[in-house]
């Protein structure tokens, strides 16, 4: 039987976009190296031991980084620095910052190189490891940048001008008349991906890689090199296929059926070790006897990887942090085999690039590390998990924050189904034609899913809550007053939206005035009835019904907790809750009016600005006030609370200008370190777990990738509040520059770090006077505090109350002609916390 004319034409276009789609290593220039070094003072005299190196903060600059290395068979050992000077110093001093930006290492040396600007020479330094740490760097390379860098066994080559150049290599046959793209260092021998073909090239002392033996022939999209043996991913399926040493390979060789049509995002290959990242960003390592991520990483995502030896090291999405493991590694003071080490608490994840030349975007929380408009480019062809937060908008609309930019692989992919989509769109007609004619002939039609009657568990929440008697500062409403109040809840009573409905301003007959909120009602059975002769529109109202079904279970959800929630607080920086009605079908809360709006209102959709926001002193005391009503919540309620959607939609302004924090609809409990509901059924066995919620933007990266939710989620958010205040900038906009959607954060903090906050002002607003400017500097740098990726690293909510406090005194003092006393506002009073 011979294949469809469309499947031909599919196999055709992902033979033709296959190469697009499976990119190249993640970081072509390494900034992660391992290096084996033989000394007397390893474990058994005379075998080797392994160093893990990297770009590791130095302390003084968020920018300035030192070439550290840690042994990871050898615990015992301090880290050692190195510098363009010479070795370092003892175990963690001595070598000074550097303008390295890639690493490798091979038997007995490491080799630096950098910068990357295409503008400057690019020099390459090493290190003779096994002779002395303290002996001088020599430079080896000094010339046109390296579009590539390899290192192994007891050379390293790199890729300049596509020509392959090797260094302590006297005996090397190299073709100059051949353009590489790609290249890899094995144990005395070195391959070359050819740039027009994708074929793989390698070489020998003698010419030939007699050791690695033949590459394998066809397309391939990159390669790795280990002591023994050499892998590549093949471009027309996206199989990992090997070479080399028979035993190497048979012991280290992923198989045909593990790899084929997975995307890899790169390779690592080390002593009969082979090492896939996908491109979901997991490792897989083969053997898995040997060279498996421990349970503790197995399932978490990598930003590189190298492997050396039986040891494998990478790079941390999370934190970037550097982890090794393999049957030798140790952490301090245990014993080998023992699982996982974590070498370094944040390193420099890959080579440091302009923003303009990152045409695929950048990695989260990148911007800070490199500083100067730089960040580290995310490759092509590969999309970070799919979001999944429960974006709420509060009066205001995000949609085109909320826009992500499609990857290269979406669009290929796109591209491929385009000739294949056609002819199925054809065939899926015919199909629903021939569907459409039985139901007619038979009067089949389908009946859609009841959608009057609530999830059982939100009807058992709601009773918990309201069986535990009236609250003395809660009362509840009769659903005829509200619809009175609000004219039938006219359109013209209308001022916004909340996390789970529709918000009405409203004259009660007492004379207050309040905000009412009111979810989308249930509705009855009879309201989706189907007759006979709509039977071929029940397919589409079966859908409708089912989505309305899923929105109203939601909305009553953050119904309840936010009844729960408000009925149990009271802090003059939080919106009051006065009522609820739960009348029928009906979910309507009932608050304090705010006649001054949102704080996201007055900073970036009215034409002028208001008072509070015309000042910088009047900025700070708007920041304080929202800061307190969250440290509320964080330290003073019962049980804790975490808030889950701080954001400048959600403080609002009352009569007086004072900033209260609103929304609590995403908001849960932290009962004993746990989150739970807040309805009070705390022994719901059908609670289910708690999924990602936030809003594009503000979202804790630390949240949204490892679903680890602590109060320091809030903290992230309300740092890019801060951002947010001291720029005038929306959270994700279009920057000067630049074509692409940015957040705030990567665009700000690089200029705060470096010690120009004047550079990322409110131009709205006069220059702040010299004393304002120490005040407005210091909180600059604690939003950046605010917005570290890890959240151990960031302060508390009290923490930030005490800077905003000081900042506003020394405002109020330069105001009265005074000076803040010196110190006060230094730099090390905004450190974050180390405590999750």
């Amino acid at each position: 039987m011979s294949p469809s004319p469309h499947l031909v034409l599919l196999l055709s276009l992902l033979a033709l976009f296959l190469p697009c789609l499976l990119a190249s290593s993640s970081f072509p220039l390494p900034t992660v190296a391992i290096a084996a070094v033989t000394t007397a003072n390893a474990t058994t005299a005379g075998s080797p031991h392994h160093l893990a190196c990297a770009l590791v903060p130095s302390g003084t600059a968020a920018t300035d980084y030192q070439l550290s290395c840690a042994s990871v068979t050898d615990r015992s050992s301090l880290p050692y620095n190195y510098s363009y000077g010479g070795g370092g110093g003892d175990g963690g001093g001595g070598g000074s910052s550097t303008a390295f930006s890639a690493l490798v290492a091979g038997d007995g040396y490491l080799c630096s190189a950098g910068p990357t600007s295409s503008s400057r020479p690019m020099a390459m330094r090493w290190w003779d490891l096994n002779d002395s740490e303290d002996a001088p760097s020599k430079r080896v390379y000094w010339g046109k940048a390296l579009s590539a860098v390899s290192g192994g066994g007891e050379y390293v080559c790199g890729v300049a001008d596509e020509k392959i150049h090797c260094w302590r290599w006297p005996s090397r046959t190299l073709p100059t008349s051949v353009n590489f793209s790609a290249v890899a260092v094995g144990g005395g021998f070195v391959c070359g991906l050819v740039k027009s073909s994708g074929e793989v090239r390698c070489f020998g002392d003698d010419g030939v890689a007699t050791r690695a033996g033949p590459p394998p022939k066809g397309n391939h999209s990159m390669l790795a090199a280990g002591e023994r043996h050499a892998c590549a991913v093949r471009a027309e399926d996206g199989e990992i296929v090997c070479w080399g040493e028979a035993s190497a390979v048979a012991s280290a060789s992923p198989g045909t059926t593990t790899t084929a049509g997975r995307a890899v995002s790169s390779l690592a290959v080390g002593d009969a070790v082979t090492c896939a990242l996908w491109g979901n960003w997991t490792v897989t390592c083969w053997p898995p006897s040997e060279a498996a991520p421990p349970p503790s990483v197995a399932q978490q995502q990598f930003v590189a990887l190298e492997a050396k030896g039986k040891v494998v090291c990478g790079v941390l999405m999370s934190d970037y942090s550097l982890v090794c493991w393999g049957p030798a590694v140790t952490a301090a003071g245990e014993a080998p085999a023992s699982g996982v080490s974590k070498v370094f608490d944040r390193v420099l994840p890959g080579p440091c690039a302009p923003w303009a030349s990152c045409r695929c975007g950048v990695w989260s929380g990148s911007g800070p590390l490199c500083g100067g408009g730089n960040a580290v480019c995310y490759p092509c062809g590969f999309s970070p998990p799919p979001l999944t937060a429960t974006t709420s908008n509060s009066s205001t609309s995000h949609s085109s924050g909320n826009k992500r930019r499609p990857s290269d692989l979406v669009i290929a992919l796109v591209s491929a189904g385009i000739g294949s989509g056609v002819l199925a769109a054809i065939a899926a007609v015919v199909v629903v034609y021939c569907l459409r004619r039985r139901r007619r002939s038979t009067g089949i039609h389908a009946e859609p899913p009841e959608t009057n009657v609530p999830p059982p568990r939100v009807e058992r929440r709601l009773s918990a809550l309201l069986s535990k008697g009236p609250n003395t500062t809660v009362e509840q409403f009769p659903l005829m007053a509200l619809r009175a109040a609000t004219g039938g809840f006219s359109p013209s009573h209308r001022i916004g939206s909340g996390s789970f409905g529709t918000v009405y301003r409203a004259s009660l007959p007492d004379g207050r005035e309040v905000a009412i909120k009111r979810a989308e009602p249930r509705r009855s059975s009879g309201d989706h009835h189907l007759a006979g002769g709509n039977a071929a529109a029940s397919s589409s109202t079966t859908s409708t019904a089912a989505a309305a079904a899923r929105r109203v279970s939601n909305n009553e959800t953050a119904f309840v907790s936010e009844l729960a929630l408000l009925s149990r607080v009271n802090h003059k920086n939080l919106v009051r809750l006065l009522g609820f009605c739960a009348d029928g079908g009906e979910r309507i809360l009932v608050y304090e009016f705010m006649p001054n709006g949102t704080l996201h209102d007055h900073l970036h959709k009215l034409p002028s600005l208001s008072p509070p926001l015309a000042t910088w002193p009047a900025r700070l005391r708007l920041a304080l006030g929202a800061a307190r009503g969250v440290e509320y919540m964080h330290t003073y309620a019962v049980p804790p609370i975490i808030h889950r959607d701080i954001k400048s939609p959600n403080i609002l302004l009352d009569a007086d200008w004072n900033a209260k924090v609103s929304d609590f609809g995403l908001s849960l409990l932290k009962l004993n370190d746990n989150l739970g509901n807040v309805a009070g059924d705390e022994e719901d066995d059908d609670e289910p777990c708690v999924a990602t919620a936030g809003t594009v933007g503000y979202m804790d990266p630390e949240y949204y990738r490892l679903q680890h939710l602590t109060d320091k989620s809030d903290v992230y958010s309300f740092g890019v509040v801060l951002l947010e205040l001291l720029s005038g900038c929306k959270v994700i906009q279009r920057f000067e520059g630049s074509g692409t959607p940015k957040n705030v954060v990567d665009v700000t903090v690089p200029h705060i770090e470096a010690d120009r906050v004047h550079r990322v002002l409110d131009a709205r607003l006069p220059l702040p006077t010299p004393g304002e400017m120490e005040a407005v500097a210091y909180v600059g740098y604690l939003a950046s505090d605010c917005v570290r990726p890890a959240g151990r690293d960031r302060p508390t909510m009290s923490e930030v109350v005490g800077v905003l406090e000081r900042a506003v005194a020394a405002c109020e003092e330069n105001d009265d002609g005074a000076e803040a006393e010196a110190g006060v506002l230094s730099r090390s009073c905004t450190d974050g916390s180390t405590t999750t």
